[in-house]
């Protein structure tokens, strides 16, 4: 009767076990994976992809290598068109620190620009590939003025500051002239900060940086000219390369710095709820238009 009068929350059920039963597996999978340690020397694997907003997962993992024993050198692969200023500077800072202790190799992919390339400039050694695009050295910032569209739709601003340069940059007017020298100034101190750390990084005198940090794209062989990279290669090149300064003989292992078990479950259940929701909807859908088998009382 049960079935038949509530043939969905007979489904429900059987899909909320599933779906707990999946969730208890996985935590004693997880919990044995992180609680069983890992033998013979390694090389650590850290990847950067995508835009580059947040220092402290790199950052961590970085450090979680360095003090790991069993990690006798890393390889940092990134695949990043750049992002902010702060976060690629603190990276960049980690790695020297990290590189002090360890070798650190760079393996770029199919991108490593602009701040991609900050990070890397501070490692022992760079591999890219020939087509990889990297260089970018250089800085932007961008506004939008919407004053026309403002005024079409009636939309009128009033601010009230305590400085002349507190709302720089504002969509609601024109910027004074004052302002684009504030702002080319700010601009190029950052881009200086670039230059310098590149050349330290790479050990080169920072004229060489400098004729070619106007925002120009390289490809892996134009950066190799340049002295931006040092080999062409591909990612096992990179781990080969690393691994041997590392000092280890023989086949090379990898590993990867351990997940954080709470964000770990948190992404799991959240997949498992929005395939829940979807399967349920679906099965909603279906019985309304009458694809299932029909039943009575």
């Amino acid at each position: 009767m049960f079935s038949k009068r509530h043939p969905y929350l007979f489904f429900l059920l059987i899909n909320t076990a599933m779906v707990c039963g999946t969730l208890i597996f996985l935590s004693l999978m997880f919990t044995l994976s992180v609680s069983t340690p890992e033998f013979g020397e390694k090389v650590g694997i850290i990847e950067i992809d995508g835009v580059i907003s947040d220092a402290l997962p790199v950052i961590k993992d970085l450090q979680y290598f360095r003090k790991n024993e069993m990690v006798k050198a890393i390889i940092i692969r990134i695949n990043s068109p750049g992002g902010g200023v702060a976060p690629s500077q603190e990276i960049y800072r980690e790695i020297l620190k990290t590189k002090s202790v360890k070798e650190v190799i760079v393996s770029m992919g199919t991108v490593a620009a602009s701040g991609g390339y900050y990070i890397a400039s501070a490692a022992n050694g760079i591999v890219a590939s020939s087509g990889t695009i990297t260089g970018s050295i250089g800085v932007i910032m961008g506004f939008t003025n919407l004053e026309d569209l403002f005024q079409k739709i009636g939309l009128k601003t009033t601010v009230v500051k305590s400085g002349k340069l507190k709302d720089i940059g504002s969509p609601t007017r024109p910027m004074t002239p004052e302002e684009e020298v504030f702002l080319n100034n700010f601009v190029s101190e950052i881009h200086e900060q670039f230059i310098s750390d590149v050349a330290k990084g790479r050990n080169l005198p920072i004229e060489d940086i400098r004729t070619i940090a106007d925002g120009r794209i390289l490809t892996g062989d134009q950066a190799q000219k340049h002295k931006l990279i040092d080999r062409i290669g591909n990612f096992k090149d990179a781990i080969e390369w690393a691994g041997r300064l590392g000092g280890i003989e023989g086949e090379i292992s990898t590993t990867r710095p351990p997940k954080d078990p709470l964000n770990f479950f948190e992404e799991l259940i959240q997949n498992e709820i929005h395939s829940f929701i979807s399967t349920v909807t679906t099965y909603n859908h279906y019985q309304s238009v009458g694809y299932l088998c029909p039943y009575t009382d």
